[in-house]
């Protein structure tokens, strides 16, 4: 319930006011009686009328405060909301091979690019998304799906060494476009980020890009890691120790398959520059969506009126028989 003119409750800072001049009212309308002795009206009782004495008042502040309510004009909402959109069907391929340990991003490549994949699932609300791990092979960690919870916490969990080490990127897309394969969605989009080559699986990432783009799915591909040589962390026995290892990325290839598929090859070699990649992937796949909002209101104050007129006639009934007083 909420009110269509609610400054009409201001009017209740008067109560106060009128509280006080009533019984400022009663207190001067008191007379002094002397007895010889006090005994006279030591035994006497209140009678009920005294107790009740101040019942027309309490009638009149209660009337008062239901009007009150009533001017407010307390309505009910019904409303309904239908969303049309084109749809879209979104799978991410992350790669989880053990060279996305290496901390040229914060912590590390795999943590960093968990955290920008869960900002972009957050910032969709009516688009299917699946998640394809992969490293010597690929699987489906979640499949299309709107209830985004879930997929957070799937992604949440995502980790190297889920499946034996290697990148295996031609198996990662055809798991992908197998998903895809026959989703009706208007637009249907891969998101594929690796830091390497192809090095295992039966598939050539080129030959499953030409199948996506005869699917009509498009796929983003995002080569991630610093130009040169990134800091990677072994396991000593002496503790965690660093060793510099080259990065090397099959840029060309990742080029072929986007511009196959009527996509775009992204490089983040940070943090910022793979949120911009991100942001920009977005903001190029955003579903069309057309809100039709239905809306009742349903009127509320009449029980409240006729609840300030009966109290505000009851108080003219008793004021006027049982607890009139005298002028």
């Amino acid at each position: 319930m909420n009110f269509a003119y609610p400054g009409y409750f201001l009017l209740l800072l008067l109560v106060p006011l009128f509280i006080y001049s009533y019984f400022w009212r009663e207190k001067q309308r008191l007379s002094d009686f002397r007895y010889p002795d006090l005994k006279l009206v030591q035994g006497m009782k209140r009678s009920w009328r005294i107790r009740l004495r101040h019942l027309p008042f309490a009638f009149r502040m209660a009337g008062m405060l239901l009007l009150v309510v009533a001017l407010a004009r307390p309505q009910a909402h019904d409303r309904e909301e239908k969303k049309m959109t084109e749809g879209i069907d979104i799978i991410l391929c992350l790669d989880t091979s053990t060279s996305m340990a290496a901390e040229d991003l914060k912590p590390n490549r795999i943590e960093a690019a968990k955290v920008v994949a869960k900002e972009f699932v957050e910032g969709r609300q009516t688009d299917r998304i699946g998640l394809v791990p992969f490293a010597a092979q690929s699987f489906t960690q979640c499949p299309l799906t709107t209830d985004y919870p879930v997929l957070l916490s799937l992604l949440a969990d995502v980790h190297m060494r889920m499946v034996e080490d290697g990148t295996a990127i031609g198996m990662a897309m055809g798991t992908a476009i197998n998903r895809l394969r026959e989703s009706t969605a208007k637009s249907k989009v891969v998101i594929l980020l690796t830091d390497g080559q192809n090095n295992r699986g039966e598939l050539d990432p080129v030959t499953a890009g030409h199948a996506a783009a005869a699917l009509g799915i498009k796929i983003y591909t995002i080569g991630v890691g610093t130009r040169g040589l990134a800091p990677y962390p072994i396991e000593t026995v002496f503790g965690v120790q660093y060793q510099k290892i080259p990065v090397d990325i099959d840029e060309d290839m990742l080029r072929d398959i986007a511009q196959a598929t009527g996509a775009r090859y992204y490089r983040a070699t940070d943090e910022k520059k793979l949120r911009d990649i991100y942001h920009q992937i977005d903001q190029l796949e955003r579903s069309k969506v057309e809100v039709v909002e239905y809306q009742q209101v349903a009127e509320l104050f009449s029980p409240w009126l006729a609840s300030a007129l009966l109290c505000l006639l009851l108080e003219m009934a008793f004021a006027s028989t049982r607890f009139r007083k005298l002028p």
